[in-house]
Order: structure tokens, then sequence, then C-alpha cells
């Protein structure tokens, strides 16, 4: 068994939540992580982990969504963990080589999704170049309110896949 998951098993509950906090951003999503377990492998946590997030209300996907900063930007709309920031910077990393053309549009489109949905964009930027995240967030623009929910979850579950893994160690 993956050591850190060894270790997560046995922690109190509380602390348990708080650990796991980072991959996700939804208290509720941690708490309720932190109450199934042990978990007798990482194949297990990650499909209890997906479980778990498709259903959460809306209210709790939304804070998740809070714990992150704007694609390009530093800091949260909501507190953050430690490692919840580090991990954000490393995602947008490809961010620090767009050109200002890109960076403009990006803010543009920030300021759209923000008036259209009232939260931020979501993207799993993991990899991503900043033209191709500019695009994805020029269509979804397009997309109905519903629709636009459903597809700003799923990047969050992406997000919290890829950090599980980085909490535990494996390579993302």
């Amino acid at each position: 068994m993956n050591p850190v998951l060894a270790r997560w098993n046995a922690l109190p509950s509380g602390e348990a939540a708080s650990e796991i906090l980072s991959c996700c951003g939804s208290h509720a999503w941690a708490a309720q992580m932190a109450a199934m377990r042990p978990f007798a492998d990482e194949q297990t946590l990650f499909a209890a982990a997906d479980r778990c997030w498709r259903n959460l209300p809306e209210a709790d996907w939304l804070e998740a969504f809070r714990s992150h900063p704007r694609i390009g930007e530093k800091h949260a709309q909501a507190k953050t963990t430690a490692a919840s920031a580090a991990w954000s910077s490393g995602e947008q990393s490809q961010m620090k080589d767009a050109d200002a053309a890109i960076l403009l549009r990006m803010q543009e489109g920030h300021r759209a999704y923000e008036e259209r949905f009232g939260r931020i964009f979501i993207v799993c930027a993991s990899g991503k170049q900043p033209a191709e995240m500019l695009h994805l967030l020029e269509r979804r623009l397009n997309n109905d309110p519903a629709q636009e929910l459903l597809e700003a979850a799923e990047q969050q579950r992406q997000i919290m896949q890829l950090r599980l893994r980085k909490w535990l160690g494996e390579p993302a």
C-alpha cells in the first residue's frame, strides 16, 4: 500500500479531512472522503473520490471552484491550503510564457465568463498551452448555464484526480 495512503487511513477524521482538502477544495468532499476510510489501495481511493464528487450538491462544487485562482493569477477567491496554491501555480505554469495578446484575451474572457456564470472559469490546466486554455474559455462561453456547470464540475474532477496522485507522491 502507498505509505501516504496508509498513514492517512490511520489519522483522526478531522485531520484526514484537512489533509485531503488540498486535492479538491470542498469541505464536504474532504469530510466524506475521510469518513469512507480506510481505503485498501489507490484505485479504490480514486474511484471513491469520483463517486463522492459526482454526488455532491452544486453548492459544494462551487466551494471547490472558489479554491482555485483564475488562470494566470496566483490567488484564489477563497482561503486555500498552501499545497493547493502550490499545485495551482504548477498546473498553470504554461501561462507565464503567454504573449500579451493571449493574456489580454484571457482577462477579457474571465470577465465575460464571470458575468455570464457568476463564478471563475475552471479548467484542468496541466499540460495545456495558453492558446488552448483561451480557446476552451471562449468556447465554453457559449454553453448554457446547466451545461457549463457540468463541464466545470468535470474539469474540477480531473484536477482532483491529478492532485490525489500528487498527494500520494505518484507521477501526475
